[in-house]
């Protein structure tokens, strides 16, 4: 069992930047984030494995948006630049024990209970 608890989210205009952290209660584990807007599924923004050396983005936050993780702190981060509104979600933390191709929800045992972002134009 694992526990994930983000924090940093909040309201910024469009092109600002934020950064996101999901403190992870266990080590060693492929971490990645999600997001979901109200009434649409849940989607993966990114992923990382547990050396750091191999990450996975999304095709709408390809060269803005950069995933990493810290694992002598168990923390994994998301620096997000370049905000656009369509950014505007609920960001979600997830674990598992190990990476699967692609990014998908159900590959993932673990969640946190996730945090607001949300982008003004």
């Amino acid at each position: 069992q694992v526990q994930l608890v983000e924090s940093g989210g909040g309201s910024v205009q469009a092109g600002g930047s934020l950064s996101l952290s999901c403190a992870a209660s266990r080590d060693a584990y492929c971490m990645a984030w999600f997001r979901q807007v109200p009434g649409k599924e849940r989607e993966g923004v990114a992923r990382i494995n547990t050396g750091g050396d191999n990450t996975y983005y999304a095709d709408s936050v390809k060269g803005r948006f950069t995933i990493s993780r810290d694992n002598i702190k168990n923390t994994l981060y998301l620096q997000m630049n370049s905000l656009k509104p369509e950014d505007t979600a609920m960001y979600y933390c997830a674990a598992h024990w190990f990476c699967k191709a692609g990014l998908f929800p159900g590959d993932f045992a673990y969640w946190g209970q996730g945090t607001q972002v949300t982008v003004s134009s």
